[in-house]
């Protein structure tokens, strides 16, 4: 009698578990870099350094050309030595009392959005991660504004309210949230790596806080990203749709945010309105260097499905279009 013979199939690969596993694998690699390098405000800045105290005579306040659009206008650069020094001051303070909200905003969101988190779900780890180096960055621009000694407001009244916007939208429209986050930290990002390659020269309570916030800022943008390459696939084609024209409004929004002083820093220093106009809102240089802002994530919209005709028209429209990147943080290029 003949034996029957039996075959055998290898089972065919799940292509979502595959998908999940590699992202599982990537947040893991964020996650152990928070552990291997991370830093503290308060152990890694000596701020009772002497080379850290704040004199007002100090030219190293005068606003670097390389990360500030207000920098390089005529206006500012034809005052005293003193006035640039004075509202070099004002401007960094607020600058970082922005920044230090902002992140209030991102912390807000993410608790948010790891509260209704699996057990097991990476998120989990890397999300408290972040929120745990977010807050460490509250301290270090805080204290900044202190060393500095100037009562800024940081954001002004209005966009204040986002308080009560922005954590609450993680937990029901985490997409959006995430590329909420992009709208800040790339900007933030993109200024402070101008103004180190720059080689300008700059106080060493900057120095010092750009250089923590910019390490350590890598894997937050890097999170953003991958978050966002890993779930907008899967979002429906309407979802996918509304989420590709949201996608440039909240990067105008956001960046407005970080860079545009309040109203506050123009009555402080009598700007007249046209050079507030100029440096913010109508000069061909300033145009370029915010659109720049945003190389990063262009590139991101069209590799995860969100640069359909309708919102590149958006993007050209709100002024912030532009080529992409070849790669993450590729530095802004003029032509000469």
């Amino acid at each position: 009698m003949a034996s029957a013979s039996i075959t055998t199939t290898s089972a065919q690969p799940d292509p979502e578990f595959a998908l999940a596993q590699r992202y599982a694998e990537k947040l893991l690699l964020l996650s152990q870099g928070s552990v291997d390098r991370h830093f503290d405000p308060f152990a890694d800045i000596d701020w009772d350094h002497p080379d850290f105290q704040v004199d007002p005579r100090d030219r190293r306040w005068i606003l670097p050309k390389a990360g500030d659009m207000f920098a390089r206008h005529p206006w500012y650069q034809a005052l005293s030595e003193a006035r640039k020094i004075e509202i070099g001051l004002w401007r960094q303070a607020n600058i970082a009392k922005v920044g230090l909200q902002f992140e209030t905003l991102l912390i807000g969101g993410m608790v948010q959005h790891t509260f209704r988190l699996a057990n097991g779900d990476p998120e989990f780890r890397y999300c408290t991660h972040e929120v745990i180096e977010e807050c460490n960055h509250t301290l270090m621009f805080q204290e900044m504004v202190n060393r500095i000694g100037r009562d800024v407001p940081g954001m002004g009244p209005i966009l204040k309210k986002l308080t009560y916007v922005v954590p609450p939208l993680a937990a029901v429209f985490p997409n959006l949230f995430f590329i909420a986050v992009l709208s800040g930290e790339e900007p933030i990002d993109h200024i402070q790596k101008s103004i180190l390659r720059a080689g300008e020269q700059v106080h060493p309570i900057m120095r010092g806080v750009m250089a923590i916030h910019i390490a350590e800022e890598a894997r937050h943008i890097s999170f953003a990203h991958e978050f966002l390459e890993h779930h907008v696939p899967q979002a429906n084609p309407l979802n996918k749709f509304v989420l590709s024209l949201a996608f440039p409004i909240v990067m105008w929004i956001g960046g407005r945010a970080i860079i545009i002083p309040p109203r506050a820093f123009f009555r402080e220093f009598d700007i007249p309105d046209r050079v507030r106009k100029d440096v913010f809102f109508g000069l061909p240089d300033s145009k370029e260097t915010f659109a720049g802002y945003y190389a990063d994530v262009r590139t991101l919209a069209k590799r995860i499905g969100l640069m359909n005709p309708i919102a590149k028209t958006v993007w050209k429209v709100l002024g912030i279009d532009g080529p992409a990147t070849r790669y993450r943080s590729e530095p802004q290029r003029k032509a000469a």
